[in-house]
């Protein structure tokens, strides 16, 4: 799995149309192939912060969406960023849940 985060400022007046062309990309990023979840946040304290955080099945779809007109516009929202946008990608080698919290609560003996 790969995680995308995208940073983007959105001070000066545009907070929201900047907010409004966001919420407009996610519903089409959660239906891309491979895309097992996609969301937008506002960062607190931050809030001039938005946050794209999108999980990826594998590269492949990533790189298939890092292709497309779709992510053409979040580079064109890059842009319009009143600071250098944050663009990371995080490869995941292993996921645990809730069976880790549970593992290291567990009294020791």
């Amino acid at each position: 799995m790969i995680i995308e985060l995208v940073s983007i400022s959105a001070m000066n007046g545009n907070k929201e149309g900047i907010g409004k062309a966001l919420i407009s990309l996610i519903g089409p990023m959660r239906v891309e192939p491979g895309c097992l979840s996609c969301r937008l946040y506002e960062a607190v304290p931050e809030n001039d912060q938005f946050e794209v955080v999108a999980r990826w099945q594998s590269e492949q779809d990533l790189i298939s969406h890092l292709q497309s007109d779709l992510y053409k516009r979040l580079l064109l929202l890059m842009e319009l960023s009143s600071e250098p946008p944050v663009v990371e990608f995080y490869t995941v080698l292993e996921f645990r849940g809730l069976e880790l919290v549970e593992c290291a609560r567990k009294p020791s003996s």
